[in-house]
């Protein structure tokens, strides 16, 4: 994801901390990405969306849910690493961690500090324009 995102004028805008934002895919269907106020990519959605508007309540459902979401972490195929996937209802990944990680132990952290963004008050910084939500 870029650092800068295109307003309605077309000037590029940063784009914002600690929030969500979709965007589009080479095939023209959408994902989403949760950025921590610190700027890094916690997590993104594993299937694409259709519009931006269905990525958002995916999204939407994920922070819905947030206190009971389960966790799958597995030993990535191809390299060394583990990475966490919360599995839907029909067991097709609906969120994955955004990189590996070398040790279980900090894969496992790393979806926690995911589910207390979910819960986060205040929204997670999610703004109702554009291609961010």
């Amino acid at each position: 994801m870029s650092g800068q995102r295109s307003g309605d004028d077309g000037v590029a805008e940063p784009v914002r901390r600690g929030s969500v934002q979709a965007e589009r895919d080479v095939n023209g269907r959408y994902r989403w990405s949760l950025k921590a106020p610190n700027g890094r990519i916690v997590a993104v959605s594993a299937p694409v969306h259709e519009s931006a508007e269905q990525a958002r309540q995916v999204f939407e459902d994920l922070r819905g849910a947030a206190p009971g979401l389960v966790v799958r972490i597995t030993h990535v195929r191809d390299g060394i690493g583990w990475i966490w996937v919360v599995p839907g209802p029909r067991g097709v990944p609906e969120a994955r961690s955004h990189r590996t990680y070398e040790r279980y132990a900090t894969c496992q952290n790393a979806f926690r500090r995911f589910v207390a963004l979910l819960e986060r008050p205040d929204g997670v910084g999610i703004p109702a324009a554009h291609d961010e939500f």
